[in-house]
């Protein structure tokens, strides 16, 4: 009988163990607290933590690809990868291929940010010639105008992270950075230091999207997604990084 019962435990794990992972992509532009990158894969960081406990609760093992911004799409239209989270429709307007998108799961407003000044409040249109620090690759739809102008100009760094660096540094008076990125920055400085919000320059709700294939198990993972949502799992998460009222 104890021969049969450990066949049979065998037989079950050798069939979880075969279980195709469930592949995420990761765009390598991320900075904390999104996720920490290191030597080339995820360790933790909000949506790490989103993905992996998404992974553990559907069931099958997780699998992370770092890539850059570029090569995110394409790696999806490929089947290389099947889900992205932490993204927008309005982002994807011409996006190909078959997906199904979760319900929305964050929101994230983008800001207009600037060192410690007595300014609390600044028009983006109403600014003069000068830089502004972005992310190389992302979009700025409310400061595009200005950028096609002339008025005003991008300053590219490869993540959040490094602009932030940058305008602390002195490199620009002001750049442009999600709340998630700015709070985790903060906290490693002294308040005099902190930079600060000067303008809300758009808010998307955004979460994730599956490819829809046979093979991957997409209704589970929307309604897992839910779950997760519903019960505040999510905003937990968010709250072990940044602390507040996600």
């Amino acid at each position: 009988m104890r021969l049969a019962l450990g066949a049979l435990l065998l037989i079950s794990l050798d069939g979880a163990a075969a279980q195709a992972p469930l592949r995420f992509v990761v765009p390598d532009s991320w900075a904390m607290p999104m996720v920490q990158i290191e030597q080339g894969r995820p360790t933790q960081g909000i949506l790490y933590d989103v993905m992996l406990s998404l992974a553990t609760q559907v069931g099958v093992p997780a699998e992370f690809h770092v890539l850059p911004r570029s090569r995110v799409q394409i790696a999806m239209e490929h089947g290389e990868v099947d889900i992205r989270c932490y993204a927008a429709q309005s982002w994807l307007p011409n996006q190909s291929g078959d997906y199904i998108w979760s319900i929305p799961l964050f929101n994230q407003p983008d800001l207009l940010i600037s060192r410690p000044a007595a300014q609390t409040s600044v028009i983006p249109a109403s600014l003069s010639h000068q830089s502004i620090g972005t992310v190389l690759g992302y979009s700025y739809p409310t400061l595009q105008p200005l950028f096609d102008a002339n008025q005003l100009h991008r300053d590219d760094a490869r993540n959040q992270e490094q602009v932030l660096e940058k305008l602390q540094a002195g490199r620009n008076r002001y750049a442009v950075s999600n709340q998630w990125t700015l709070e985790w920055f903060n906290q490693r400085l002294l308040p005099q230091q902190r930079l600060q919000g000067v303008a809300v320059l758009q808010e998307q709700n955004v979460g994730c999207y599956v490819r829809n294939d046979p093979e991957v198990p997409v209704q589970r993972i929307l309604r897992t997604l839910v779950r997760m949502k519903m019960s505040g799992e999510i905003d937990d998460i968010i709250r072990l990084y940044i602390g507040g009222n996600p």
